[in-house]
């Protein structure tokens, strides 16, 4: 494999071109992750740190409660999801919690990624995955 600039450090927000052989455009979809043999894989249960925004910051009027089904947006791919929340099931807007969460479809994990939590195009939440479950 060789970089088109020369450059062998490809990082993530850094677009780059590659060619597969034998992979046609339509087998790659948006915020798909191209891994060494081995490297990351595809999960769709962990467990996460989770701030949902206030009201007065376009977060939620309500709180969430185990079963609440956002979108969560992992690097450039955005996924169905549901949480699950341990303690008293719910959390208010503005509070940052622990949480179980079940992707509606396999995306590569690792702990300490970054994602968004998006309900009807707006933001309402941030959240870190602490550890991957499966």
């Amino acid at each position: 494999m060789r970089t088109l600039e020369g450059d062998p450090e490809w990082t993530a927000s850094v677009e780059r071109l590659l060619r597969v052989r034998g992979v046609r455009r339509e087998q790659v979809r948006r915020g798909q992750v191209l891994a060494a043999v081995g490297g990351q894989t595809a999960h769709r249960r962990f467990t996460a740190r989770i701030h949902l925004l206030p009201a007065a910051d376009g977060g939620r009027g309500t709180a969430v409660a185990t079963g609440y089904r956002p979108q969560f947006y992992l690097r450039t791919t955005d996924v169905p999801g549901r949480l699950e929340l341990g303690g008293s099931g719910s959390a208010q807007p503005g509070e940052t919690v622990e949480a179980a969460v079940e992707l509606g479809r396999p995306v590569a994990l690792e702990a300490g990624l970054g994602f968004a939590i998006r309900e009807g195009g707006r933001t309402v939440g941030a959240g870190t995955v602490l550890a991957v479950l499966d």
